[in-house]
C-alpha cells in the first residue's frame, strides 16, 4: 500500500493567464516548498481530470471566465471513482461571485477573496494538497479491494472447479474400491473353495492311500486263491469278490484324480485324434437316441495331457450328458486353440497358450448352486445307484494337475457346457501301440521285497514266490539296507511312502550298496514328486496290483537278456 509520501510529488496547477497573478502565486507557493506547474492554456487541468494527476489547482477569475462551464463540467464528471479534484479560486470580492457559485456546484472549490493574506493561500493549498492525498490513498484502497474482490471471485470459481473436480476423483476412486472389493470378495471366495477343495483333496488322497493298501492284500490274496483252488463256486465267489475289490481301486484311482495325487504321464496329445477314435465307443455307451456332433479345429495345437485320462475325461463328460438328457438330444464335442487367457480365468491360468476341449449338451442344465458344488467328491444330482460323484472331481483334479483348468456353463433348461483348458506344447504327439504284456515265471530271481505294512508284505512276497523268486522281506528301510549290506539280490522291490526312510531315500542309499541292482516302487500314494523328481524315471507298480502285473513288471524291470529264463505261469 501506498504512503502519503508517495503522493507528495503531484504538482499544483496554477491556472492565472493574466498578469502577474501566476508569477506571484508561484513564488508564494515555491517560499512555502510546494511543487507547482503553470497551465495558461487549461490542457494539464484536463489531462489531470482524467488521468487522476495534480495535487489540485488555483484558478484566478478571468482564468475561470475561459474555460468552457460544460467541458469542465463534463471532465469533472468523469474523474476516477475516488478523486475529487480540488480547486482553490481567486477572486476579487464582490465580482466574480456569480460564478464561483456556478463552479461549487459541480467541483470540489475553495473560494478566497483577494486581497489575502499569503499564510492563506498556502494553508489552502496544503490542506487541499491533504485531502487529494487521502483521496489517492482511498482510490488505492480501492484498487486492491477490488483487486481482492477479483482474486476471491477467481479463488471461488476455482475452488468450485477444484471441488467438482475432487468429488469427481472421490466418485470415480469409489468405483475403483467398490469394483477392488467385489473382485476381493471373489477372490476371497475362490480362495476359500480352493482351500476346501484341497483340504478335500488332501483327505481323500490320504484315504485313497491307506485303503490301496487293504486293496492290495485283497486283491492279491483272492488272485492266490484263484489259483489254487479247481472248486468252481469257491472260484465264483472269489470272481465276485475281486470284481468288488477292482471296482473298489477305480474309486481310489477317481479320488486321487479329484486330490491331484494320481501319477500322469503327460505327453504331446492330439485331442482330435482322441475324438475322432472315441467315435464308436461314445455311440456304443450313449445309446440312439443322443446324436454326436464334433466341431474339431483343424489346426489344433498338440496339448500336455495324459492321453489316456483325457479319454476317460471324455468319456465321463459323454455319460453325464447323456444322463441329462433321459429324451435324447445333441451332445456336442469341440476342440479349440486358445491364443489368449479369457479374463475370468486369468487368476488360474498363467500367460501362456492353451487347448481347449468342450463336451455340450442340451439336457436340463444345472443351476448354480449346483455349479458351485459340481466338482464336489462324492456330490451328485443323480439317483441312488447311478454315479458316484466323482466323475467331475476326477476331471477337476486331471485338469489342475496338468497345469490348466475347467470351466461349467449352464442354464437350467438349456443345457450344460463343461470345457476343460490344457496347456499347449511344440512337442509333436507320438502314437504309441501297446503290445500285451507277456506273464511268467522268472527262474533264479531274489527279490529283496520291502514295505511297512504286514499284510501287504505278506501278499506280496506269496505273489512272488508264486511265480518262481526267492524272497527275503523287510518292515523298514533300515532293516532292508541290513540285507542289502549281506546278500545279493537281483531286484529290490520297495513301497514309496513308508515312515521314518521313504522308499525313494532307501533306494537312493541301496544304489551305493549294489548300484547295479534294479528296483521297482510300488505305491497306493500317487504323488510320488513330492518323494523327488527323479522317481518320474523309475518303474512304479500302482497298488493294488494282480499276479500278472507283477510278473511282467518283473519281465521288463530285467531286461531282455532275462527273455530265455521266463515261462509261463501255472493255469
Amino acid at each position: 500500500m501506498a504512503s502519503p509520501a508517495d503522493l507528495s510529488e503531484d504538482p499544483f496547477l496554477i491556472i492565472a493567464p493574466g498578469g502577474r497573478d501566476a508569477a506571484v502565486v508561484a513564488e508564494l507557493l515555491r517560499s512555502a516548498k510546494l511543487t507547482i506547474e503553470y497551465d495558461p492554456d487549461n490542457s494539464k487541468l484536463f489531462s489531470a481530470l482524467a488521468l487522476g494527476r495534480a495535487s489540485g489547482a488555483i484558478i484566478t477569475d478571468d482564468a475561470w471566465a475561459r474555460i468552457g462551464p460544460q467541458r469542465l463540467q463534463e471532465a469533472i464528471e468523469s474523474q476516477p471513482p475516488w478523486s475529487d479534484f480540488p480547486f482553490i479560486l481567486l477572486s476579487r470580492r464582490g465580482e466574480t461571485r456569480a460564478g464561483s457559485r456556478s463552479l461549487e456546484d459541480v467541483a470540489n472549490v475553495t473560494v478566497l477573496e483577494r486581497p489575502l493574506h499569503p499564510a492563506t493561500l498556502v494553508s489552502a493549498v496544503r490542506s487541499a494538497r491533504r485531502s487529494r492525498q487521502r483521496q489517492r490513498l482511498a482510490g488505492q484502497h480501492l484498487r486492491e479491494l477490488e483487486q481482492a474482490r477479483t482474486e476471491l471471485h477467481n479463488l471461488a470459481g476455482s475452488l468450485e472447479t477444484k471441488v467438482r473436480d475432487r468429488t469427481r476423483d472421490l466418485a470415480s476412486a469409489n468405483d475403483r474400491l467398490t469394483a477392488e472389493i467385489a473382485e476381493r470378495e471373489k477372490a476371497e471366495a475362490r480362495l476359500i473353495q480352493a482351500q476346501k477343495m484341497e483340504a478335500v483333496g488332501q483327505l481323500t488322497g490320504g484315504l485313497a492311500h491307506d485303503f490301496n493298501n487293504l486293496l492290495t492284500a485283497v486283491v492279491g490274496s483272492l488272485d492266490l486263491l484263484l489259483r489254487r483252488t479247481d472248486d468252481e463256486k469257491l472260484k465264483r465267489l472269489a470272481n465276485n469278490a475281486l470284481q468288488a475289490a477292482e471296482r473298489g481301486a477305480k474309486l481310489t484311482a477317481q479320488l486321487l484324480a479329484f486330490s491331484r495325487r494320481q501319477r500322469l504321464s503327460p505327453a504331446a496329445t492330439d485331442a482330435n485324434e482322441i475324438v475322432t477314435k472315441m467315435g464308436d465307443l461314445l455311440a456304443r455307451t450313449i445309446g440312439p437316441q443322443v446324436r454326436v456332433e464334433t466341431r474339431l479345429d483343424p489346426q489344433l495345437w498338440h496339448a500336455l495331457a495324459d492321453p489316456t485320462q483325457m479319454e476317460v475325461m471324455i468319456l465321463n463328460l459323454a455319460i453325464n450328458a447323456r444322463d441329462a438328457m433321459p429324451h435324447g438330444g445333441r451332445l456336442t464335442i469341440s476342440t479349440d486353440n486358445v491364443l489368449q487367457v479369457p479374463a475370468h480365468l486369468s487368476s488360474e491360468l498363467g500367460g501362456r497358450e492353451y487347448v481347449a476341449v468342450s463336451v455340450a449338451d442340451t439336457g436340463s442344465g444345472m443351476s448354480p448352486d449346483v455349479i458351485a458344488r459340481a466338482f464336489e467328491p462324492f456330490f451328485t444330482t443323480k439317483e441312488q445307484g447311478r454315479g458316484t460323484g466323482l466323475g467331475l472331481s476326477q476331471l477337476y483334479g486331471f485338469a489342475k494337475q496338468s497345469g490348466g483348468t475347467v470351466r461349467i456353463e449352464s442354464q437350467e433348461g438349456k443345457g450344460t457346457k463343461v470345457t476343460v483348458y490344457l496347456p499347449r506344447t511344440n512337442a509333436p504327439a507320438k502314437v504309441v501301440e501297446l503290445a500285451p504284456a507277456s506273464t511268467g515265471q522268472s527262474d533264479l530271481m531274489s527279490v529283496l521285497l520291502v514295505d511297512d505294512d504286514d499284510a501287504v508284505r505278506e501278499v506280496c512276497a506269496t505273489m512272488l514266490e508264486e511265480i518262481g523268486c526267492r524272497v527275503s522281506d523287510a518292515s523298514s528301510g533300515e532293516q532292508a539296507l541290513d540285507l542289502l549290506a549281506n546278500h545279493h539280490f537281483t531286484v529290490m522291490v520297495t513301497d514309496v511312502a513308508m515312515p521314518g526312510m521313504s522308499g525313494v531315500t532307501l533306494a537312493e542309499r541301496a544304489r551305493e550298496i549294489a548300484p547295479d541292482m534294479p528296483i521297482m516302487f510300488a505305491s497306493g500314494y500317487a504323488d510320488l514328486g513330492s518323494f523327488g523328481e527323479d522317481l518320474a524315471d523309475e518303474v512304479v507298480m500302482k497298488k493294488p496290483y494282480r499276479l500278472a502285473e507283477l510278473a511282467a513288471r518283473l519281465h521288463d524291470l530285467r531286461g531282455a537278456e532275462a527273455a530265455d529264463n521266463v515261462i509261463p505261469l501255472r493255469p
